[in-house]
């Protein structure tokens, strides 16, 4: 086991010990309310990148705050926010499939069956791309079992 999973293993173990409210559904951390740390979920799917949103062109959906890049950008997540938010609530998908939560990082992420899944950094989501199906399966099993922790 690398550094970075005993590393998010740990983590993620504090941080439910030292929890006493439900996760929340979206991850924003825990000095901001900005969903994917404010970047245009919609640009992942149109624009194939990460793209950081802007302070004119924002909405709160699921108690977080999401910016968009373009107001286009934001009718769209306006008219069908569940397909543009990401799975997990933008949680690292590889932690969720193991059962607990860390931060998912805007610029690791996978677009597959037309959601996207975001990873912790780099080497998470190298793990994560050996068997997408298999950790898609366990983390749509943990993940109504986090919520509600």
């Amino acid at each position: 086991m690398n550094m970075t999973k005993i590393f998010l293993v740990a983590m993620g173990l504090t941080l439910s010990l030292a929890a006493s409210a439900k996760t929340d559904p979206v991850y924003t951390g825990f000095f901001s309310d900005l969903a994917v740390g404010g970047f245009d979920v919609v640009a992942y799917f149109e624009d194939n990148k990460p793209v950081e949103g802007s302070r004119k062109f924002k909405t709160e959906y699921e108690g977080a705050e999401w910016r968009f890049n373009t107001a286009s950008h934001l009718d769209k997540f306006l008219l069908e926010p569940e397909k543009y938010a990401p799975r997990y609530g933008g949680y690292c998908a590889w932690a969720v499939s193991q059962g607990y939560t860390a931060k998912g990082d805007p610029e690791n992420w996978t677009i597959v069956d037309g959601r996207l899944y975001l990873n912790y950094n780099d080497d998470v989501q190298a793990d994560w791309s050996k068997d997408i199906p298999g950790f898609i399966a366990l983390g749509d099993k943990n993940w109504p079992k986090l919520l509600a922790e």
